[in-house]
């Protein structure tokens, strides 16, 4: 997926969240919650003011969708309109430390625990990445504390591509830690 990224920034001067989401598949739902952890998790992307509160639109409108057991993401023209430099979809989709951790994953995820991914696990998945899309906001004020969120919805992601029931517990785990500390700091 992150090479599907890069490929899309490569001849153009801005890349539209279309042309994003077409590159991974309009049924894809694992791959577009991914995406979202990508861009929060990624060093110095999700601290660019309002990229936050974007992502966390997106991040509702896709688990949103997934919740009311659609078969297939639909998001407004206003959003897949936006676009962001070449350059900074670049540096996410190429960026050493998530090539990294995507190699990483890429070694420890496989099909597992299948009722933690099955409807009623997905659902929850989506419910909770939409409780993580509401804190997005707060994000952008509260040092840090959107890498957590942006790691949350990573491995929710990932667990939905992979279909691996273990990446959802953790992906519980890191939501619960990364909400209370984000609570503690602000609070």
């Amino acid at each position: 997926m992150l090479d599907r990224f890069e490929e899309c920034a490569r001849d153009e001067e801005r890349v539209s969240v279309e042309k994003l989401m077409d590159a991974v598949g309009r049924r894809s739902f694992g791959p577009l919650i991914l995406f979202a952890g990508i861009v929060l998790s990624a060093p110095g992307v999700g601290d660019i003011p309002g990229v936050s509160t974007l992502i966390g639109i997106y991040v509702l409108l896709v688990a949103g969708q997934l919740i009311c057991g659609r078969d297939n993401f639909w998001l407004p023209r206003w959003l897949l309109d936006r676009s962001a430099k070449s350059g900074t979809v670049k540096k996410a989709a190429s960026n050493k430390w998530t090539r990294k951790l995507s190699k990483l994953v890429d070694k420890i995820v496989t099909e597992r625990l299948a009722v933690l991914v099955g409807n009623r696990g997905t659902r929850a998945v989506a419910v909770s990445c939409c409780v993580l899309a509401f804190a997005t906001p707060l994000t952008e004020v509260v040092p840090f504390s959107g890498t957590g969120v942006g790691v949350s919805i990573c491995i929710f992601g990932i667990a939905m591509v992979a279909q691996d029931g273990l990446m959802v517990i953790l992906g519980f785990a890191v939501t619960i830690a990364t909400l209370v500390a984000a609570i503690a700091v602000a609070g």
